[in-house]
């Protein structure tokens, strides 16, 4: 057939989201509309690569094509950028609106010399998962992200940096912005993939980390999936006691379960986990806890990284003093492990770790959740059937890409 030659699309229910689909799944559609399958190719590299925005931009892409395109399909993602705000240390944040009117904001942030860039990406609109010391669970859980709106971040947001700065190098992104990306795991994997084709924004694997709160049937999902990305674990607490206080996601899923994936499943290249570690001031940030937690991540191939609180007015918790943080990362270094501090970024644009929506109100949403059902406006009996745990549930950021090629296990 002809390029002029149109069909309706196979899938004749909702519009086709094409920021949201791998270019296989972009020629196939192409082909059974009757036009050439490079087109579905041309397309790819349009909504991936060059970052189009609109299908007017796509000269190259006949027009019966898209006109084809603009009946049967939409470009999906962000519907609009409500603000970006630029913090002191030179850091970007984006306050997006999404289709159906609910907000998701994300952050890019420069190295120390600014010779790279890192995303921090959300995953789903608000938290559930309830960590008592991030402004993104005191929100509450709306609704999971589409794939093409996780991707449609990067893809606002490169266009933007590139144009701000022609020739920054972007290089990481990790989903360590609002929600739990593991209780969205097929979109974020399906992300991941999209990330990482080379005909497209053509990122490095291990230049991608997922960060988790200790889903463990997300966790081994994305180790199957052997998609090469890193995994960060949301630690934060040495024993099973004081993790349930500050997370109680560690109800459901036990720490001792959460470390046995770790120490089962190798994730990236370097085979290895970030521990990431909130010191909270008097809560978890004595030198015990550090002696605490050399114990109990002994024999995992690690990084860990410890990262100050970034106050809040709405959460009771202090950041510690610099010495207290110092002396924790002193006991771990002793034992050998490799540690830094992630002092974060985006502390004036409230963009820095656990702040996200800190600023930006939505009506409040379900908390204390772990699994979220399908649909936009899930309500509390939809998300315990989709757990089968009504009783439990009723009361309801980017050094880690940046890992050298060593492995540490004690």
């Amino acid at each position: 057939m002809t390029d002029t030659t149109m069909q309706s699309p196979a899938n004749s229910g909702a519009p086709l989201r094409l920021r949201g689909m791998t270019q296989a799944e972009l020629e196939q559609m192409t082909a059974d509309a009757g036009f050439p399958a490079f087109r579905g190719r041309q397309l790819f590299h349009w909504l991936h690569r060059k970052m189009a925005r609109t299908l007017d931009e796509m000269k190259n892409l006949p027009v019966a094509f898209r006109e084809w395109l603009a009946t049967n399909a939409v470009m999906g993602g962000v519907k609009d950028v409500v603000t970006v705000k630029t913090s002191q240390d030179g850091s970007y944040k984006f306050l997006f609106e999404l289709e159906d009117g609910r907000k998701v904001e994300s952050v890019l942030m420069p190295d120390a010399k600014r010779t790279y860039w890192t995303q921090c990406l959300s995953s789903q609109v608000g938290c559930a998962v309830d960590c008592k010391f991030c402004v993104t669970g005191f929100n509450g859980f709306f609704r999971q992200m589409k794939v093409d709106e996780i991707v449609d971040q990067v893809l606002f947001a490169r266009r933007h940096l590139l144009t701000e700065q022609p020739g920054a190098n972007f290089r990481n992104l990790v989903y360590m912005g609002m929600g739990e990306p593991l209780l969205n795991p097929d979109a974020v994997i399906k992300s991941i993939r999209l990330f990482s084709d080379r005909e497209g924004v053509d990122l490095s694997p291990r230049r991608i980390t997922v960060s988790t709160s200790g889903i463990v049937p997300g966790m081994v999902q994305l180790a199957e999936a052997e998609t090469g990305a890193c995994l960060a674990l949301s630690l934060n607490a040495p024993n099973q006691a004081e993790r349930e206080r500050i997370m109680p996601i560690t109800k459901k899923y036990p720490l001792a379960d959460v470390l046995d994936v770790c120490r089962r499943y190798r994730y990236g290249k370097h085979k290895r986990v970030t521990f990431e570690y909130v010191l909270l001031a008097g809560i978890n940030d004595t030198t015990d806890h550090a002696r605490q937690v050399a114990s109990l991540v002994k024999g995992i191939p690690c990084k860990i990284n410890v990262i100050p609180f970034n106050p809040n007015p709405t959460l009771p918790f202090g950041r510690p003093e610099t010495d207290d943080v110092q002396a924790f990362v002193d006991v771990l270094g002793a034992q050998n492990y490799t540690v830094s501090v992630r002092w974060s970024k985006a502390l004036d644009v409230d963009g820095a770790c656990g702040q996200l929506a800190g600023q930006h109100r939505q009506r409040r949403g379900i908390r204390g959740v772990e699994a979220p059902a399908a649909t936009p406006e899930p309500t509390p009996a939809q998300f315990a059937h989709a757990l089968g745990d009504l009783d439990f549930f009723a009361p309801v950021a980017a050094e880690s890409a940046d890992e050298d090629d060593g492995e540490d296990i004690r």
